[in-house]
């Protein structure tokens, strides 16, 4: 069976798995080769390929379509070399990077759920047709409850209950709200996904666009 005969959903798993076994490898370089800061430098590459993409997009656009939403793309590539400016330091300190992961990923999982469980009425139904409150009270819900199980894993690095709640709940709403704006800047453009790289995903940015305001927030936050 060839790759484009495959159903969307076993796409999306296949490259999970893959991306699964990225991390893996890089979490065990980090682990036994601490000063390659290999956590640092995979969030650099994935930052850039998500540049890149946008940088594609916008050159395939047509002049007035750049024209007419110049102020929201300069923003919305602003946002990204921020992105990729909080990487390099947010990524020196994998821990933190594994506590959003768990969030993002909760936060993720859980506005799919219970958007699909509840369904309810859309949150701005212009800018992405799937996502509903429900689905962002379930993101907030599970994306804390990951936090959470950071905190009871991992007591070492710190904090107490109190934080990991607030924490969690914030980074919940953070990466939905850069879903959405990815989701914003897509339909200026006219397109559906940013690329193809990750089969069932769409491209770089369609994946991690989760993080475009956890990263400046933790930056800011950690200095």
């Amino acid at each position: 069976m060839k790759l484009n005969e495959l159903s969307n959903t076993s796409l999306r798993f296949i490259s999970a798995l893959a991306m699964v076994a990225i991390l893996i490898v890089v979490m065990a370089l980090e682990s036994w080769m601490p000063a390659l800061h290999a956590v640092r430098w995979l969030g650099i590459l994935v930052v850039l390929g998500a540049i890149y993409e946008t940088i594609k997009c916008y050159k395939a656009a047509d002049t007035e379509t750049i024209n007419t939403n110049l102020f929201y793309f300069t923003v919305f590539m602003l946002l990204l070399v921020l992105m990729l400016v909080s990487v390099y330091f947010v990524g020196a300190r994998p821990w933190i990077m594994l506590w959003l992961l768990m969030i993002i990923v909760g936060a993720d999982v859980g506005g799919w759920l219970f958007g699909h469980i509840f369904g309810g009425d859309k949150m701005w139904e212009r800018l992405s047709a799937n996502k509903t409150w429900a689905g962002q009270i379930g993101g907030i819900f599970c994306g804390t409850a990951m936090s959470l199980l950071f905190f009871v894993l991992f007591k070492r690095y710190g904090g107490d209950a109190l934080f990991s709640v607030l924490l969690g709940c914030t980074i919940a709403l953070l990466s939905q709200y850069g879903d959405l704006t990815a989701s914003f800047i897509k339909r200026k453009i006219g397109i559906k996904d940013f690329g193809n790289l990750l089969p069932g995903h769409g491209g770089i940015l369609d994946r991690f666009d989760g993080w475009i305001y956890v990263l400046p927030f933790m930056w800011f936050f950690i200095k």
